[in-house]
């Protein structure tokens, strides 16, 4: 009698194999890129990038990805629309050429910022791209600090979000900085400081500010929390022009905090920015190098720590189907 569906042997399962593990390193960030390739131990894919007289952007891969699991390292900051153009272009590009999966690996996604409708007639900016990244052929994304961490919705695809704080946090332990507070400049960073507190075993105080238009200018109000004779790191996802730190760093020292230090995953820094950072009362400011160039040159008091082990390990547990999770520091 033929076996029964049930105590028959059961069919096998195909699982296709895992292509060779391939780093693309876009325009936009060529050092961090060749950082995590030196991590993984594993060479760069030959490509380029080139614009043309009128702004057309051209990519071309210059070696064979057919199978293969292709990361493309490409940033989305100034110059916003072209990074994100040409990261859109890497994607098709890969894509064409038969790469068994595409993950976009973008360490400051600048977009990020338009993630809701808070003004009349205004676009959800975040979720354009998000639609653009996928309509591309995008099959993953791997970010760190979004200013919105609820944008991985906007994504019907998987996206892995890390924590800059976790190298951040790494570092400034490491310096023994005593009697140190934790400091959000604002109510909406808040729970991220809480989670800065948690891993730097410190205390948390929160600052209130406003923006009253689209200036970029800044009002502090008021802090929250004791910081008289306390060493105090101020905490936030990015900076663009610095005001938001240099006036909080007044207003501690005002209410009687010693030594004022800052922990930025995004230095954003536009005109102007680093040489106001470098005259205010922060002492030591800490980046990460999502993104490499900037407007001006860094002052004594900025230093940049690498995010580049981050993004191996990430990158590692993608390509060998094993548990992200452990990244994701809470």
């Amino acid at each position: 009698m033929p076996l029964s569906p049930k105590s028959g042997p059961r069919p096998q399962v195909f699982q296709p194999p895992q292509g060779d593990l391939a780093i693309l390193p876009g325009s936009a960030n060529p050092l961090l890129a060749q950082a995590i390739a030196n991590k993984l131990e594993v060479p760069l894919v030959p490509c380029r990038a080139h614009t043309f007289s009128e702004g057309n952007v051209f990519v071309q891969i210059q070696e064979n990805v057919r199978g293969r699991d292709v990361f493309v390292i490409q940033g989305v900051h100034k110059p916003v629309n072209d990074n994100f153009m040409e990261l859109l272009f890497w994607i098709d590009a890969l894509k064409r050429a038969s790469a068994q999966q595409v993950t976009a690996v973008i360490p400051f996604f600048s977009y990020a910022k338009g993630d809701k409708k808070d003004e009349p007639r205004v676009s959800i900016r975040a979720r354009v791209c998000a639609d653009a990244l996928e309509a591309a052929g995008c099959d993953r994304v791997l970010t760190v600090d979004l200013h919105s961490p609820q944008i991985q919705g906007f994504f019907s695809i998987p996206v892995d979000h890390l924590y800059g704080r976790r190298v951040l946090c790494d570092h400034i332990r490491s310096l023994n900085i005593p009697d140190l507070v934790v400091c959000s400049p604002d109510v909406g960073f808040a729970k991220s400081a809480v989670s800065y507190g948690k891993s730097l075993e410190a205390n948390v105080v929160i600052g209130s500010k406003v923006r009253t238009d689209h200036t970029e200018t800044v009002e502090v109000h008021q802090v929250i929390g004791n910081v008289e004779g306390k060493n105090v790191v101020l905490v936030d996802d990015f900076t663009i022009t610095g005001r938001t730190l240099v006036c909080m760093a007044d207003a501690l020292k005002e209410r009687g905090a010693k030594d004022i230090y800052a922990a930025v995953t995004h230095g954003v820094l536009s005109k102007g920015a680093a040489q106001r950072i470098g005259e205010s009362r922060i002492c030591k400011m800490f980046l990460t190098d999502t993104i490499e160039t900037f407007e001006d040159p860094l002052p004594p008091n900025i230093e940049v720590v690498t995010v580049a082990q981050l993004f191996a390990d990430a990158i590692r547990s993608i390509h060998d189907r094993t548990s992200v999770s452990s990244l994701f520091m809470k």
